[in-house]
């Protein structure tokens, strides 16, 4: 297989090359071809090292994905592990507004490969640039996710985003639009498209076996929305050890304060906070539409209801987010119901349904909804040029209901939406709160 860079003249087969490129990676197919074509130079004895041929268990470097990283707290410390473990990964750079963690990612992706070339860099414009990686994994705080998604493909990389991808119904919409320009491949970070469980329950609501699907039900972070505020000022930090400009992005300015930088917060700029439905509702209402049969849509009536929220797809399958009434299954729980039965799970790996019957051929139980076969499966598409099972796409629409849903949640009355026209219909106040301003130069 040629290199997929793409710096690399010779591209995939069925993918052009960019023009005014040259070849910038060995790789053992062009070097044999060359070498034919120079007449001779195989009669000259050669030694090449087992692992360049990719023998020996080896992966050659012409078959290896070059990653870097764009933002590595918590959560990306642990998906970078999951990238590190797979053999044609190398690691080469990464970028994080905080000097301690890109010091803290360099030693590991060292360790790693057995060198110290694992390259730094505070600005994302500055490690796009690098035409030698083929794929980023972007886990910075979701303020800057879509932000940085659109720039990487700009940049002609593919990428592993982590959720939620938006911030925003028009974020939504130039994310997917973004990729479908630029042909490239795009992960959410929504890893239980991809474990048993949850792919078995979907697949029990999408073949009818609970009969004519009539809701399905997600469990969000919380059923409030709320403005997202300022605290006290504090003296900002050198800008070698946190870029405090660099960490706001494209959110609106407010003053530093170090408690900004701990934990997960959500939004820094003006607008609804994205938490509530978003948080949890990206993963759970994501497989809520896959169950549904809905990827290509978002749900078109919203309504609180007490302490839920009902929603209706175009294909009149109901929507209900709600908190409390789950089975003990773990966290991040979602139920189909049909006319002939139902089905539950959640993160511990267990499923629920009712009949005994449904439950066959569900598969060995795994728990605590890793995502390293999520990872595999961005991985052999961006080999491929595949389309992921959590693509641009799918997010798109998954994250239109929570907006839509948070929308209506913090106006406290029903709205109603048209995916066609991505608008709320008669609803000046409503359609006014689909985006927000970005700060210069962050507009996308």
């Amino acid at each position: 297989m040629k290199h997929f860079s793409t710096s690399q003249a010779d591209a995939l087969p069925g993918h052009a090359a960019p023009s005014g490129k040259s070849p910038s990676q060995f790789n053992r197919r062009g070097f044999l071809r060359r070498a034919a074509q120079a007449g001779g130079l195989l009669m000259v004895p050669q030694i090449v090292p087992g692992s360049v041929l990719g023998l020996d268990g080896a992966v050659a470097p012409s078959e290896r994905i070059n990653l870097g990283a764009i933002g590595i707290g918590n959560r990306g410390w642990y998906v970078l592990g999951c990238f590190l473990q797979e053999p044609d990964v190398h690691f080469r750079a990464i970028c994080d507004v905080k000097y301690q963690r890109r010091q803290m990612v360099k030693q590991r992706a060292d360790e790693k490969n057995g060198n110290t070339d694992c390259a730094t860099y505070r600005d994302i414009r500055e490690i796009l640039a690098r035409e030698d990686i083929d794929a980023f994994l972007i886990a910075t705080g979701p303020n800057w996710h879509a932000t940085a998604a659109i720039l990487t493909a700009h940049a002609g990389k593919d990428m592993y985003c982590e959720k939620p991808c938006t911030k925003n119904i028009f974020q939504s919409l130039a994310l997917a639009e973004t990729m479908r320009r630029t042909g490239r491949v795009f992960q959410a970070g929504t890893q239980r498209r991809s474990l048993p469980n949850f792919a078995f329950a979907a697949h029990l609501a999408r073949t009818g076996k609970l009969g004519r699907l009539l809701a399905v039900h997600a469990q969000p972070a919380g059923m409030q929305t709320k403005m997202s505020g300022w605290l006290p000022p504090e003296a900002e930090p050198d800008k070698e050890n946190v870029d405090w400009d660099l960490y706001l992005g494209p959110a609106a300015w407010r003053p530093f304060n170090p408690k900004l930088l701990d934990g997960f917060n959500f939004e820094k700029g003006g607008g609804l906070v994205g938490g509530g439905v978003l948080e949890w509702g990206s993963h759970c209402v994501d497989i809520c539409q896959w169950a549904a049969d809905v990827d290509d849509t978002s749900a078109v009536e919203y309504e609180p209801v007490g302490n839920r929220l009902h929603a209706r797809y175009p294909n009149d399958v109901k929507l209900i987010i709600r908190d409390d009434g789950w089975l003990p299954l773990g966290s991040c729980p979602v139920r189909f119901e049909g006319e002939k039965g139902w089905v539950e799970t959640a993160d511990n790996g267990d499923i629920a349904a009712s009949s005994d019957d449904l439950l066959v051929g569900k598969g060995t139980k795994i728990g605590g909804y890793p995502a390293d076969f999520h990872v595999r499966n961005f991985l052999d598409c961006v080999k491929t040029r595949g389309n992921p099972r959590a693509n641009a796409e799918v997010a798109c629409h998954s994250h239109i209901t929570c907006h839509a849903a948070n929308i209506s949640l913090a106006l406290q009355r029903k709205v109603v939406y048209d995916p066609a026209k991505h608008e709320f219909v008669n609803d000046e106040e409503a359609n006014r709160l689909r985006s927000e301003a970005l700060r210069e130069p962050w507009r996308i």
